[in-house]
């Protein structure tokens, strides 16, 4: 079993928000001890000098759609776990099934999501289910139980009793349910909640439980009196009480909704990782086409943009669970990997302080959904970890300054995992075996 030891480091402590000078030494794929700079270091073992770095777990993506084309881009960046929240987990499976170390994320996936009638992104297929009969939505939530899906996605013009159904038929399996209510016109974040729904996505919903009748579909000129800019905080801090009362968990994606408001004096550094992601042809054509509709995505998808950044505030102050995610990648230049970087700077542009911040993507988004053998830096924990040159406790945009990825007990540096990306006709290759086998399965 391979060892390593990385010395010399200043490792964060993520839960507790202290640090101290030491070494982590690795086994295998795991971290075998954490050892104090007065202790003495095992011998004849592989050595990285962290001498003037800084330890942390490795990050989160709590919510983004993946594909093995980008994958590589957020292991680069730092991200070695992902909740792929709706997609196909069979379409997913060969990055599920990879080794720790491989220089892919670790993936906690949900199967296809489960929309209503006529569907926000068309009629069913391997991305999507859609009902109005909540028999079918349970029979849908059994087939997702046995191809693996850790958690069920209910999407926004779904009907109040097929998610009662869905949400019930979950619970018999033990899996958390979460929804999307972005264009939701008759169910709003509250009605989820008490109908069972564990986690919101974007902060969803909330719109139009405090402005009864408003969603992004209808005519907005109707609702020029909303004061977006300066969300009403009395009607925040009552709902979110209520949401409170039922644990419901957010994931607000909020670099999502501030790309599209700031277009085009978007969040783009230059680094390794975003000049590869804007090679990749498919993706920039999808972002270059959404800017031709970038005053409608502003004035009814992004519009929430303030009052998602005052609810994530509120709610985290009031105890609630907020955890950090992207939705990479959606609507306009959400950079897999490296929109994290992003969220977690908004996390301290609205009042988390750094260690909050980088909670929200370590230790809180993994205990979130239980998985307690990541995020934190612990003997016994996967040794998944990021080297950086300067300190994120100091100032959150230094998480970007990368020098190694450790995953699952393997160093890499950015450029090695650069290298791995597969070309695109390996992927379309990959896609196409995927759809053959899906066509041959006949599942509706």
């Amino acid at each position: 079993m391979e060892q390593l030891l990385i010395k010399n480091g200043t490792i964060i402590d993520v839960e507790n928000g202290g640090s101290f000078i030491g070494a982590i030494e690795i086994e295998g794929n795991k971290i075998k001890r954490m050892i104090k700079q007065s202790d003495a270091l095992p011998e004849g073992v592989a050595t990285l000098d962290a001498k003037g770095k800084y330890i942390i777990p490795g990050l989160i993506d709590m919510h983004c759609h993946i594909n093995e084309r980008y994958a590589p881009h957020f292991v680069a960046s730092g991200v070695t776990t992902v909740r792929n929240a709706a997609g196909n987990v069979i379409l997913l499976q060969n990055l599920i099934e990879k080794p720790d170390h491989a220089p892919t994320p670790r993936v906690y996936a949900s199967d296809r999501m489960i929309d209503g009638t006529p569907g926000q992104w068309g009629p069913t297929s391997y991305g999507n289910f859609v009902t109005d009969d909540p028999e079918e939505a349970r029979k849908e939530v059994r087939r997702q139980v046995e191809v693996g899906a850790k958690f069920v996605k209910l999407y926004g013009w779904i009907k109040k009793e097929v998610m009662a159904a869905a949400v019930d038929e979950a619970k018999k399996y033990n899996l958390e349910v979460t929804c999307d209510l972005m264009n939701s016109k008759e169910l709003t974040a509250l009605d989820a909640a008490e109908l069972g729904v564990n986690w919101i996505e974007h902060a969803s919903g909330f719109a139009q439980e405090i402005y009864k009748g408003w969603n992004p579909l209808v005519d907005q000129e109707e609702w020029s009196h909303i004061d977006w800019e300066n969300p009403d905080q009395e009607k925040i801090k009552e709902l979110c009480e209520k949401m409170l009362s039922y644990n419901v968990k957010l994931c607000p994606t909020m670099v999502v909704f501030d790309q599209s408001m700031q277009y085009p004096n978007i969040w783009s550094p230059k680094n390794n990782v975003i000049e590869s992601l804007v090679k990749l042809n498919l993706m920039m054509d999808e972002w270059n086409k959404n800017t031709q509709y970038v005053d409608s995505i502003k004035s009814r998808t992004a519009i929430i943009n303030n009052l998602t950044k005052a609810i994530a505030k509120t709610y985290y102050d009031m105890g609630g669970t907020v955890v950090a995610g992207t939705d990479t990648p959606a609507l306009l230049f959400t950079y897999p990997g490296m929109a994290i970087h992003r969220e977690l700077e908004i996390f301290v542009e609205i009042g988390f302080t750094e260690l909050e911040a980088l909670q929200a993507a370590t230790v809180n988004a993994a205990n979130s959904i239980n998985l307690n053998d990541i995020g934190t830096l612990q003997e016994g924990k996967i040794a998944d970890l990021v080297i950086l040159s300067n300190n994120p406790l100091e100032n959150i945009k230094h998480t970007q300054d990368i020098e190694f990825i450790v995953k699952g007990g393997k160093v890499y540096n950015e450029e090695e995992i650069l290298r791995s990306i597969p070309s695109e006709e390996e992927f379309n290759k990959s896609m196409q075996a995927f759809m053959e086998k899906w066509e041959a399965a006949c599942v509706d």
